[in-house]
């Protein structure tokens, strides 16, 4: 390969990586949880590091935009993934508004799945991080 060649070989890599960093640094995304439908995972005011994607298996907990008649960002645990959508439960049912009340949550709501707790309500120290 001649100098250029190679010169032409790096710059592209160059911006490929760059591309690369740019695209995984825009997959994340932070919220605050408001409300106690999913403790004890979870308390109010909670704050979550989330990735943004939208395949999620039951287990995970997500979150996702709150469905037609509701408002804000939800934070629960998806029970079922079907054809209709995905189905999701707060931990704690008798204070959660889920797929018990709304049905199946279409898939294009999905926000992406909790990766983890970065600051919790309780120790304000974690929230200088």
């Amino acid at each position: 390969m001649t100098t250029t060649t190679l010169a032409s070989v790096a710059a592209v890599t160059g911006s490929l990586a760059a591309a690369a960093v740019a695209v995984g640094v825009r997959r994340t995304t932070r919220v605050r949880v408001s409300g106690p439908s999913m403790q004890p995972t979870y308390d109010d005011g909670d704050r979550l590091l989330v990735w943004r994607t939208r395949r999620v298996r039951p287990g995970q907990v997500i979150v996702l935009r709150a469905p037609r008649g509701h408002t804000g960002l939800w934070v629960k645990r998806v029970h079922d993934v079907g054809e209709e959508g995905v189905d999701v439960r707060g931990d704690e049912p008798d204070r959660s508004t889920d797929s018990r009340h709304v049905g199946p949550v279409p898939r294009r709501l999905v926000v992406g799945r909790v990766v983890r707790r970065y600051a919790t309500a309780a120790d304000p120290v974690s929230r200088r991080r």
